[in-house]
């Protein structure tokens, strides 16, 4: 099959190349030449514009977009429109919000133009691993672009699925990734722990491999916390500073909005928040409020 790819950073030139890889035909664009020149490289036809990446495509079209959710991902929709036409498709690999993706999709079905929402996970290791993929939009587009899907999941059988119409995909995208907070805080919890016992003297690259196998918590992310471990045992050349990617919150408002209780979720987004304040006025003033009613000691700044 031949696709359109825009947006050709990391994962996008990932997924690119693991398309032709599997044989399908890419052609790709993206606002950096560099980019566009580098997917050239890997056997994909390079366009220089939009409009030139619509004409080198044979209709129906698929086009799919990897790029920043919000404005980015609005306008070059809306500057696709005019270079579509009825029965082709437009499918958003993106983080973006589910609620967008709804929007955008009844706003392409008023020009017979499909959409899909395509909720995606696998980060830098999907071209050697595959990537997840959590698809939304009507079934018969999604049967007629499986054979994409197929080359970029793990196996043609496994770790994608149709999971509902537009928008599902960026949903159950989106609660994938409250799921992946709390995991990544419950193990970064642990090992805390673990390191804060000194006179054990834990090895904790060890321990991190030894429950790789056979443990009831072994996953991909502990694979990778052992991985993390062995490079730099003490984490010494990092910050306690942790970001969020603002799915985690879309995540908490819905589960606010359905009064669906997720605290382990909602702790764990508000430790990456807790993560990148320096001296927080919180803790201050629990400071200062045991020095009020007990005259406990306090540390004070310079």
């Amino acid at each position: 099959m031949e696709l359109g790819m825009i947006g050709l950073g990391r994962m996008g030139g990932n997924m690119a190349q693991r398309l032709l890889g599997g044989g399908h035909r890419i052609v790709a664009y993206d606002a950096s030449s560099a980019a566009v020149a580098a997917s050239q490289g890997q056997g994909a036809q390079g366009a220089a514009s939009l409009e030139e990446l619509a004409g080198l495509l044979a209709p129906p079209r698929a086009v799919w977009l990897m790029l920043p959710q919000g404005q980015p991902t609005e306008d070059t929709i809306d500057r696709l429109l005019p270079l579509l036409a009825q029965g082709d498709v437009i499918l958003d690999g993106g983080n973006a919000n589910y609620r967008d993706s709804m929007r955008r999709a009844e706003k392409l079905a008023a020009q017979g133009i499909d959409f899909m929402d395509v909720g995606t996970s696998g980060g830098i290791w999907g071209l050697t691993e595959g990537y997840s993929l959590m698809i939304g939009g009507q079934a018969e587009t999604f049967r007629r672009l499986e054979p994409i899907f197929q080359t970029l999941a793990p196996a043609p059988d496994r770790g994608y699925s149709h999971v509902g119409p537009a928008g599902a995909g960026h949903f159950v995208k989106m609660v994938h990734n409250g799921v992946e907070y709390a995991l990544m805080q419950a193990y970064a919890e642990g090992f805390e722990l673990m390191a804060a016992k000194e006179e054990f003297d834990l090895d904790l690259p060890r321990i991190a491999d030894t429950w790789r196998y056979g443990s009831v918590v072994r996953s991909w992310l502990l694979d990778l916390v052992a991985s993390a471990l062995e490079e730099d045992p003490g984490l010494a050349h990092l910050e306690a500073y942790v970001e969020d990617s603002g799915e985690g919150r879309w995540t908490v408002q819905e589960a606010v909005d359905l009064a669906v209780p997720v605290p382990v979720i909602t702790l764990s987004l508000q430790e990456r928040f807790r993560s990148r304040q320096v001296q927080p006025f919180g803790a201050r003033l629990l400071a200062a409020l045991r020095n009020q009613f007990g005259g406990h000691a306090v540390r004070r700044s310079e």
